[in-house]
């Protein structure tokens, strides 16, 4: 499998390790009445999709950059490649 870098281009999998869904990236608020039960959540419950999922990837054998990779678990079709840092200040932004 080949994952097109946002910054360095067309790069071999084996460059990079696979972390697991991307929603490790919305980390549950500390200060809330129920944080322990969503660190709970957030820590040990995953969704394993079949099909269009996000995955965080991190570029190991490169830059050290957190990737988020839109690939689809069925065919490993990549679809989209973005920057983690990008898509956390996105989210915020949107937010």
């Amino acid at each position: 499998m080949v994952i097109d870098h946002p910054l360095l281009g067309l790069r071999d999998a084996a460059e990079f390790v696979y972390l697991g869904d991307a929603a490790l990236l919305e980390r549950p608020d500390a200060t809330a009445a129920d944080a322990e039960t969503r660190f709970y959540e957030y820590q040990y419950l995953r969704d394993n999709p079949a099909g269009v999922h996000q995955e965080l990837w991190f570029h190991e054998q490169g830059d050290h950059s957190w990737l988020v990779v839109t690939r689809n678990t069925l065919t490993h079709e990549i679809l989209c490649v973005e920057l983690a840092r990008d898509v956390v200040l996105a989210r915020r932004a949107g937010a």
